[in-house]
């Protein structure tokens, strides 16, 4: 992030302005939304600008730009025709230090304007660090008609309650608990469409009852898939943005950890190969913990919480100890991981069943019902399999599957670096290690393997 958000106090800007035709207008009628004082600067004034000022909405100086124009000021915009007009004010303005920015010239700003949704009180500003104007309209446009205009009335209803709601509850997370039943509930509808008087009855009788908003802390396990954020589900992410605290394992991606709700205290107890940090009872008494607090607690885990996730485990904790939870399912890595690859996992002139094992190496060997796994036309899954990758192979083998049997293994699935090799019983483990394959990686087996050349769409 090379430029860092901010929101100014537009009633303590002194802004000057140095330029007067349409470019410069067009900033003036963006300050214009806010109380800044405005000065303008120019020897030439185009109709717009020479409106504002006969409105007496700018203090217009008609002259070239002198360096005691900047007497006072603490935010300068530059919007001239000349080059050496705009980095003469840009050097003097950083020397005194006032923040500068010369329109459409990136290198020489010292901060840069955002582009804007404004539903005043609440106004959302976006950047493309000056890289990508087209992209930023675009992604304005779409906001634009995904919020309602009247959100304002809303904006407006919660800052008159705001010191009212602020004596009722004693703390941020009971403070935040009812806000959010406000704005999800029926006092939100009625302000949306007019009816303050019904919003503010109800208002009143739930600030009445304060004792009904008190924390009840809760568990969500939510399954976040093999990695791309985009295959969450809808609730997935309303839950996440609720968390208070969140607990999350190594297989949960950078980019799907960004989507937690921004202060929400984060707790990892990611696993390893061969390195469990934090053992699965520990994990358990975790959620219990923070949820006695009071606290939304998300247990965030790799693909699906249920399928070799061990979320039976942490749950059955959970109902002992008298917790509420909720279970929203995730993509878990086998359909996810096959998927990108483009190896369907069942397929009527290859595979009529699947089968999802894990391969976990233990003591050298996997405990698993062999016969039961090398069935005619049944694709095979395996699970946390790559250490044990030559126990796999060997064993296959041993109860009667061909060398040749196809294999793939899949590394990173669904994400930008995600790496898929291929080969076959006899050949995949030496690959592998030509490759440096690294956890987490998938295994399949199975002719099904065979399609990828033709329905590989993913890189």
């Amino acid at each position: 992030m090379q430029y860092f958000p901010v929101f100014l106090d537009a009633k303590q800007m002194q802004c000057l302005v140095v330029g007067a035709g349409e470019v410069a207008a067009r900033k003036i009628e963006l300050l214009l939304k806010s109380p800044a004082n405005i000065t303008v600067v120019a020897p030439w004034v185009c109709d717009t600008v020479e409106q504002f000022a006969k409105e007496k909405k700018v203090s217009l100086v008609r002259s070239v730009f002198l360096p005691e124009h900047l007497e006072g000021k603490n935010i300068v915009f530059v919007a001239t025709d000349s080059s050496d007009v705009n980095a003469h004010v840009h050097q003097l303005a950083q020397q005194q230090h006032i923040m500068v920015n010369v329109v459409d010239n990136t290198p020489l700003c010292s901060f840069i304007t955002p582009s804007i949704v404004d539903r005043a009180p609440i106004t959302i500003a976006m950047s493309s660090g000056g890289v990508a104007p087209v992209l930023l309209r675009y992604l304005r446009q779409k906001l634009e008609g995904y919020i309602p205009q009247n959100i304002r009335l809303l904006g407006q209803f919660a800052e008159g309650f705001r010191d009212r709601v602020k004596g009722a509850f004693t703390t941020v997370t009971q403070r935040r608990y009812f806000w959010e039943s406000v704005f999800d509930g029926d006092i939100a509808e009625h302000v949306l469409k007019g009816d303050n008087e019904t919003a503010e009855a109800l208002m009143e009788k739930a600030l009445a009852s304060p004792q009904d908003y008190q924390e009840k802390g809760e568990v969500y396990l939510i399954g976040a898939g093999p990695g791309d954020p985009e295959l969450l589900t809808f609730r997935a992410l309303r839950l996440m943005q609720k968390a208070d605290v969140v607990v999350y394992d190594r297989l949960v991606s950078k980019e799907i950890l960004e989507l937690v709700r921004r202060d929400a205290e984060k707790i990892y107890v990611g696993k390893a190969k061969s390195n469990h940090t934090v053992p699965q009872e520990e994990i358990n008494q975790i959620l219990v913990r923070e949820a006695q607090k009071g606290n939304r607690v998300v247990r965030l885990k790799g693909g699906d919480p249920f399928i070799f996730g061990r979320g039976g485990e942490e749950i059955d904790t959970l109902v002992d100890a008298g917790i509420g939870f909720q279970v929203v399912p995730g993509i878990t890595a086998a359909s996810g991981a096959s998927s990108y690859a483009g190896i369907p996992l069942t397929h009527r002139d290859h595979a009529q069943s699947v089968v999802f094992a894990t391969g976990h190496l233990r003591d050298n060997t996997i405990e698993l019902d062999w016969p039961a796994l090398v069935q005619k036309n049944q694709t095979m899954v395996f699970y946390m399999g790559l250490t044990g990758l030559p126990v796999i192979c060997e064993k296959l083998i041993a109860h009667g599957v061909a060398e040749s049997m196809p294999i793939a293994l899949i590394e990173n699935a669904t994400l930008p670096h995600q790496r898929v090799i291929t080969g076959t019983l006899s050949t995949i483990v030496e690959e592998a290690e030509k490759q440096n394959i690294k956890p987490p990686a998938l295994i399949i087996a199975g002719s099904v393997v065979t399609l990828r050349e033709k329905l590989n769409w993913f890189n």
